[in-house]
């Protein structure tokens, strides 16, 4: 085959009617049109020699999604939130429990449960949760995955109105919101989670009491084995400062029982990760001195509301304020 021709079949390989078309592709749509230039293992050869092998089909390019860097410092600087499903009384019939975690603090400031995941509640719920624990603008990042009713647009609207920032999870990866999925597995490994829930009522019951117990009883790991209300509230410093007492005079009184020297208490983080950034780039976390925990007020106790959305069923607005009492009815 002469230069001639070469460079005759490679025009019509990169022509606007076949650059997009692959070799046998343009081999058979010549055949079908009375035309034979070359087979189509020699059109591969041709496109080679000229450092033309690629993917010449336009295909779908999906978007870069950008790793969530997020840090806390306080609270009320970070919230995470979530939907998960309760199973219901039959077979593929299920409950929707919408939660809003602080993620410095671990502490449930919202949550409900409804028939339906729906922007409308889910927008509800932000704004009452924003309202009660008195969010001012440019203060607060919420993050959340990417369900129907986190990239809603009436939420994104919602959350602009209230200047509040929001972030999402990259597709597929479930480390992107490590702290709602982990109060989802206290929340189903709880011994007394059913199988079921008979009714919405019963779930809301349940929930209920674990959320108080959440916040009020359960000693985090994370946290310095304070519960999440001491953190939230503000009593941390009062409490680390009390268990130091107690092990002082522990040491005190036997000394030698403690072969690592004086005994000191866990500390609060300096901050909270989501995905925290690699190498020179990552604040410190060291811990806070317990002196250095500010109090703030409690909030005030917001009215109970229940609300009836567009699809005609109840939808609970349940919160618990900072001293561990439940609002929700």
């Amino acid at each position: 085959m002469s230069e001639q021709e070469r460079a005759q079949i490679r025009e019509v390989l990169n022509s606007e009617a076949f650059q997009d078309k692959s070799p046998r592709e343009i081999y058979a749509t010549l055949l079908d049109e009375g035309r034979y230039l070359c087979y189509w293992r020699t059109m591969y050869r041709i496109l080679a020699e000229n450092d033309e092998v690629r993917e010449r089909r336009n295909q779908l390019q999906h978007p870069t999604y950008t790793k969530p860097e997020l840090l806390a410092r306080d609270r009320n600087q970070l919230w995470s939130w979530d939907i998960t499903k309760l199973r219901g009384p039959s077979k593929h019939s299920y409950y929707y429990l919408y939660v809003i975690l602080d993620v410095y603090s671990r502490y449930v400031v919202g949550w409900m449960i409804a028939e339906q995941e729906n922007a409308e509640l889910a927008e509800q719920l932000i704004a009452e949760t924003c309202a009660k624990q008195d969010i001012q603008r440019d203060q607060l990042t919420i993050h959340a995955d990417r369900g129907s009713a986190m990239t809603s647009k009436s939420v994104a609207l919602l959350l602009s109105d209230l200047g509040v920032t929001k972030t999402h999870s990259r597709p597929h990866v479930s480390n992107d919101n490590p702290y709602s999925e982990a109060q989802f597995k206290t929340l189903k490994y709880r011994p007394d989670y059913p199988e079921r829930f008979g009714s919405i009522i019963d779930a809301r019951s349940w929930s209920r009491a674990f959320f108080d117990w959440y916040n009020n009883q359960h000693h985090h790991t994370a946290i310095a084995l304070l519960t999440p209300a001491d953190v939230h509230s503000g009593r941390a410093t009062e409490k680390l400062q009390e268990r130091q007492a107690i092990l002082q005079q522990a040491y005190a009184a036997h000394p030698e029982r403690f072969v690592r020297g004086a005994p000191v208490v866990p500390q609060l983080p300096d901050a909270v990760w989501i995905n925290p950034p690699k190498g020179d780039a990552k604040p410190s976390t060291d811990v806070l001195a317990v002196s250095d925990l500010k109090p703030v007020p409690n909030q005030v106790e917001p009215t109970a509301n229940n609300g009836s959305d567009t699809f005609g069923h109840q939808a609970d607005l349940a919160y618990t304020d900072t001293a561990g009492a439940d609002a929700s009815q």
